[in-house]
């Protein structure tokens, strides 16, 4: 018999070390994982007072049991799906390594989720997130450079955050970008976006020691935090937060709404779905296609440019 809990170490050094996983991404899995084996053994413990949970006694009950613990306990439905989603990796992984001759989760269906066309801001509204930041101060000047580059490259929180100084071509306006799976690829940025990093870079408060914030400690990383480390994701959504009610924002946008934002703009002015595919880091088309049901207008343009029957009418 293999414990449950060993299994999922196996399972998170196979991931980080076969598959390439990122930190983040390994954290969640283990959080799915023991999510689960909390509620199995609650029951087990109840039934039978084994407190050792072994991946040969997960069967098909039990998983339908869990899903609807979790719909009955209003989860979201996206945590469902992930959670459910981890389950499904984790026992696949066993039937691949002959731990268990077949998955529980066989023939179990996933809920439905429903689509949500992704949230998108006006110019106007870019503008006044934009003026937010007091750009006279070195942490103001960080968030507008932030900001810049969000709008200007459609970068995950994640990926601006890993931003190291080796990462940034100034000659060529581009940036080394490492996205999901440490996926690597090359994103092109504007001139003023270019500027503004060559410009917080090159601070003069970056080297020094001031009331709000320390030197530079981590001499590779872009971005850093008031304490001269690299900057995390959740200090750039606790700023975000701040400037978001500051500027009457709040409740209606995060970061990743400037990607969408970016991504919307860049269809409504004619660059083709491949290219914001590859630019925004998406393995499948079919993530990008989400941005054509944000302008009416563009639906048919899109399908008559993509259709290799299309024609136009006479």
């Amino acid at each position: 018999m293999n414990e449950y809990s060993n299994q999922i170490e196996l399972f998170i050094r196979y991931l980080g070390s076969i598959k390439n996983a990122s930190e983040h991404t390994l954290r969640n899995y283990r959080l799915d994982l023991e999510a689960f084996k909390k509620y199995a053994l609650s029951l087990q413990v109840e039934e039978s007072g084994d407190k050792t949970l072994f991946v040969e006694s997960v069967d098909k009950r039990l998983v339908r049991n869990y899903l609807a613990h979790l719909n009955s306990n209003s989860g979201a439905k996206r945590t469902i799906l992930r959670r459910l989603s981890s389950l499904r990796s984790f026992f696949t992984y066993l039937v691949k390594e002959k731990i268990i001759s077949l998955s529980p989760l066989e023939d179990i269906e996933s809920p439905k989720l429903k689509k949500s066309i992704p949230k998108s801001l006006t110019m106007a509204e870019v503008d006044r997130l934009f003026s937010l930041p007091d750009i006279s101060s070195y942490l103001g000047f960080r968030d507008r450079c932030i900001m810049e580059l969000f709008y200007s490259s459609g970068l995950r929180v994640s990926e601006l955050v890993s931003l190291n100084r080796g990462d940034f071509d100034k000659s060529n306006f581009s940036l080394r970008v490492f996205g999901k799976g440490k996926k690597q690829r090359i994103v092109p940025i504007t001139k003023n976006a270019a500027d503004w990093i060559n410009r917080y870079l090159e601070h003069p408060e970056r080297k020094i020691d001031v009331e709000d914030h320390k030197a530079e400690k981590d001499g590779d990383a872009i971005f850093l935090n008031k304490w001269g480390e690299r900057l995390s994701v959740r200090s750039v959504d606790r700023r975000f937060d701040e400037y978001l009610k500051l500027g009457g924002l709040a409740g209606k946008i995060t970061p990743h709404t400037i990607r969408h934002t970016i991504a919307t703009h860049w269809l409504e002015n004619g660059m083709d779905l491949k290219t914001i595919q590859v630019l925004l880091g998406h393995s499948s088309l079919a993530t990008t296609t989400i941005y054509t049901h944000v302008s009416c207008k563009l639906k048919k343009e899109v399908y008559e440019k993509a259709h290799p029957m299309a024609f136009d009418e006479e």
